[in-house]
């Protein structure tokens, strides 16, 4: 679960709801400040359990490099709507036409795709069926396929509990079997128990039944992805338990990708390390144009495969 999510809006950013062909989403949009010239558009994904607050802390340091930043709950999950009980509704492939008709809904370029974990493989199955909306596309701690595991597990566990209690029961055994570090910690002041609490019980349960299965079964479609003519950058901190860093590693060499890794930073590298990790963004969607312009047609080639650590 992520807990270190900020729910103060950032500087100058407005939260409101996308209305898109497949309906309405919540966003928080933070616009390029006035004297900064405008370089293009970030459409951010959240993961499993976690919201369009865990990205709170990249909206002031991107829109300051020129890029307008919009955030998104996808269908089912805080405060966007879906379906309580319809895990139909919940397919990968549906939630893929979600993020394609956020990306129409915004009608702006250039627009660059972020998916972290979950929303990183949502962000792939959109890609696979339209790249043309994007830019460029980075996964951000997000895997060629299944998670670990432990990880497995976990999800395991938390789907066995949503078949025989309510949400509000799961969110109390969740706490009984020791509340998150973070909780307790470095976020208490940043989101909040009861801010955590609240986006908890915001979740629809099929949404987190479902996701959670795709989560366990996800196929490996790194070779799928390499036929598509996009800029890849793969992003993590230096280290994480869902995806291992040396997997990572090796599904950047497949998709000739950009790699950058932020030291000290693990699952969740917006939160842990924002201002590097925003960075290591900008950086690369600068360059984006260029490389789409000099790779067109040719397998989705980066032009910048290989480790690249971020201070």
């Amino acid at each position: 679960m992520s807990t270190r999510a900020v729910f103060a809006a950032p500087p100058g950013a407005r939260a409101y709801p996308l209305r898109t062909e497949r309906g309405d989403f919540a966003v928080v949009d933070s616009p390029v400040p006035a004297g900064v010239e405008a370089r293009g558009t970030a459409l951010l994904l959240p993961g499993f359990t976690g919201s369009k607050e865990d990205f709170t802390l990249l909206h002031e340091p991107l829109a300051a490099r020129g890029y307008r930043v919009v955030a998104v709950d996808g269908r089912g999950q805080f405060e966007s709507d879906g379906p309580e009980t319809d895990e139909s509704a919940y397919a990968r492939t549906e939630l893929a036409q979600d993020v394609l008709a956020q990306a129409k809904a915004l009608d702006t370029a250039p627009l660059h795709l972020v998916g972290h974990s979950l929303g990183g493989q949502i962000a792939r199955a959109a890609v696979l069926l339209d790249h043309t909306p994007f830019r460029s596309f980075t996964l951000v701690s997000s895997g060629p396929a299944q998670i670990s595991d432990s990880q497995q597990q976990r999800v395991k566990l938390l789907r066995d509990g949503l078949a025989v209690m309510t949400m509000a029961e799961v969110w109390d055994a969740i706490l009984a079997m020791g509340p998150p570090e973070e909780v307790g910690g470095p976020a208490k002041g940043i989101g909040g128990i009861e801010q955590l609490r609240r986006r908890w019980l915001g979740n629809k349960p099929a949404q987190l039944l479902a996701t959670g299965r795709q989560l366990c079964t996800e196929p490996d479609r790194v070779a799928e992805l390499t036929a598509v003519p996009l800029p890849f950058h793969v992003l993590s901190g230096s280290q994480d338990d869902t995806w291992p860093v040396p997997l990572l590693d090796d599904m950047a060499v497949r998709l000739r990708a950009r790699r950058t890794v932020i030291p000290g930073a693990d699952h969740s590298p917006n939160a842990d390390r924002p201002r590097a990790t925003a960075r290591a963004l900008a950086d690369f969607w600068d360059t984006a144009d260029t490389t789409a312009a000099s790779d067109s047609g040719d397998s989705g080639d980066s032009g910048d495969s290989g480790d690249s650590a971020v201070a």
